[in-house]
């Protein structure tokens, strides 16, 4: 788990977190995380294990602002609570945090980190009502008449 630690130490360190935490919580718990050199920081952590880094390396918990969270009102007595909450309030699998944690790969490649893709691919847009099926277009199930 310390590799995960360097990372996130890395990242505010190049002030490289504001405007991007869902990237950076999309690339912490679903991404390889590796130096230039080879040696593999990260293959993925629990929700837990980084809400237990970030509160361990004492991360602005008014970063959290940026996902519409209130700080003070996210678990304000105990600051591994609050930053899980905040995980699971971030939506890491959504399109917005594919798109910061792909603007932070390219930040961070100078830094000497490289990241993995994502697992599951690009994430989908959500659909537009265009997109989905009207009930009209929905077959019917037709009654089965007693004999």
């Amino acid at each position: 788990m310390d590799g995960i630690a360097e990372f996130l130490e890395a990242v505010r360190r190049h002030h490289l977190i504001a405007g991007r935490l869902r990237g950076v919580f999309h690339i912490a718990i679903g991404r390889r995380i590796t130096t230039t050199d080879g040696r593999v920081l990260s293959t993925g952590v629990t929700w837990r294990d980084l809400s237990a880094q970030l509160k361990q390396l004492r991360f602005d918990k008014d970063l959290v602002k940026e996902i519409g969270a209130d700080p003070d009102v996210l678990a304000p007595r105990d600051r591994q609570r609050m930053w899980y909450s905040a995980i699971g309030l971030a939506q890491v699998n959504s399109l917005e945090a594919y798109t910061q944690a792909e603007e932070l790969v390219e930040l961070l490649s100078p830094h000497g980190f490289l990241i993995g893709p994502s697992p599951s691919g690009r994430p989908e847009s959500p659909a537009s009502p265009a997109d989905t099926p009207s009930s009209s277009s929905q077959p019917t199930k037709k009654s089965r008449k007693k004999s």
